[in-house]
């Protein structure tokens, strides 16, 4: 199979499966939004087609016109350098465009990306590669926002009576790694964001990480011996942050008569003690690595460690992202490219947190050692858990 046919079957399958996230909404569920953070279930699939057309239709189409030219505005994310966007936290009032021409002009685009695919002379591959890992980004997103919105539902309905959300843990190890001098990041020639590079060098000292994600169990042990009162375990701004909220649990968390029940993509359900634990900001992850007298790894503690595989490490990929303590900044002698495209990363290099691995809602394939996803230290609805690390001496 060609390199072009088989981005004809992957681009389709992709664009398969957004319309398979949709299937189980109806039209209010998937206009509707739940928090500023969150946007509505069309919103995303309407702004993964714009990416498409955007980004590869505009400029390479042979007499291209826009689907709707008030679409260039209403779902564009954050790129400045196209045009202006509609506010995000007021993406929940697009009750029009309605579902149905959503999901018209997904299909338009997609028939009109494959008929520009039959000229293999174009450049579009490596924005089409782009395209599909940006998309896989938005399917993980969708469901995260889904779950958000669902919750606030006093029905606790269920989106998927199948989802799956975690791995059973396996063992209970530290694993040790040895000191030196370590090349981080990526520059091969397999797809990866512009953020995983350039290459530089890193001086890492010998350190041990946990074999596993820690579970509902052990974190509910941290609630029950006080964990959200004691003040010496956390952060300055996790602190008020969680008083100022009046955090005492994970989100999706509730006790009902000494009850922990938790929901899930398949709806309310009693806690399941040996999941990994889910759903916790960055200040709880260190809270809860302080009473235990450790820590958070760094990114690249991390991605040294991974390189090794599942041989020694379990759920790097498949279950929780993991909290890092590593700012999420450039690496050295990284730039953004010139283009538009260059507001993709570069420009959400401050005030945030790294988290390494991938979630069970990961798009299978999408990550890989070097990935470097990244939220805010008090975000919670995202698929975050711990694997915590400790010093050697």
């Amino acid at each position: 199979m060609s390199q072009i046919n088989s981005l004809k079957k992957e681009f389709t399958k992709l664009r398969g499966n957004s319309l398979r996230l949709l299937s189980p909404l109806s039209a209010e569920d998937a206009a509707a939004q739940s928090m500023p953070d969150c946007s509505p279930a069309k919103w995303h699939v309407a702004h993964t087609t714009w990416f498409f057309e955007t980004f590869i239709l505009e400029t390479y189409e042979p007499h291209f016109q826009a689907y709707h030219k008030d679409f260039r505005f209403l779902f564009n994310s954050y790129y400045n350098g196209i045009s202006t966007q509609f506010a995000r936290e007021k993406r929940g009032l697009l009750t029009r465009p309605s579902l149905e021409e959503i999901v018209d002009y997904h299909l338009n685009v997609n028939k009109r990306i494959l008929v520009l695919l039959q000229n293999e002379s174009l450049p579009v591959a490596p924005l089409i590669r782009l395209g599909i890992n940006h998309e896989e980004q938005h399917q993980e997103l969708l469901l995260m926002d889904i779950k958000h919105l669902l919750s606030h539902n006093p029905l606790a309905p269920s989106y998927d009576e199948t989802a799956v959300e975690a791995k059973a843990r396996k063992s209970s190890t530290w694993q040790n790694y040895p000191k030196g001098i370590f090349e981080i990041g990526t520059a091969d020639n397999k797809f990866h964001f512009d953020n995983e590079g350039p290459t530089h060098l890193a001086h890492l000292n010998s350190y041990s990480l946990h074999s596993d994600l820690i579970t509902n169990s052990e974190y509910r042990e941290f609630i029950e011996d006080g964990g959200y009162s004691e003040p010496s375990l956390w952060l300055a701004d996790g602190w008020s942050f969680i008083k100022d909220n009046q955090i005492k649990a994970p989100l999706y968390w509730t006790n009902d008569q000494d009850e922990w029940l938790e929901f899930t993509l398949q709806g309310l359900s009693s806690l399941k003690g040996n999941d990994p634990i889910c759903h916790i900001s960055y200040y709880e992850a260190d809270a809860y690595a302080s009473w235990r007298s450790a820590r958070l790894p760094t990114e690249e503690e991390w991605e040294i460690a991974a390189r090794g595989g599942s041989i020694s490490l379990n759920n790097l990929y498949d279950s929780r992202w993991q909290w890092t303590q590593s700012s999420y900044s450039p690496y050295p002698g990284f730039s953004v490219t010139k283009d538009v495209i260059g507001e993709y990363n570069g420009k959400f290099m401050s005030n945030q947190m790294v988290l390494r691995g991938g979630a069970a809602i990961s798009s299978l394939g999408h990550t890989r050692c070097t990935y470097r996803n990244f939220f805010y230290p008090h975000q919670r609805w995202m698929y975050s858990g711990i694997r915590l690390a400790k010093d050697l001496k």
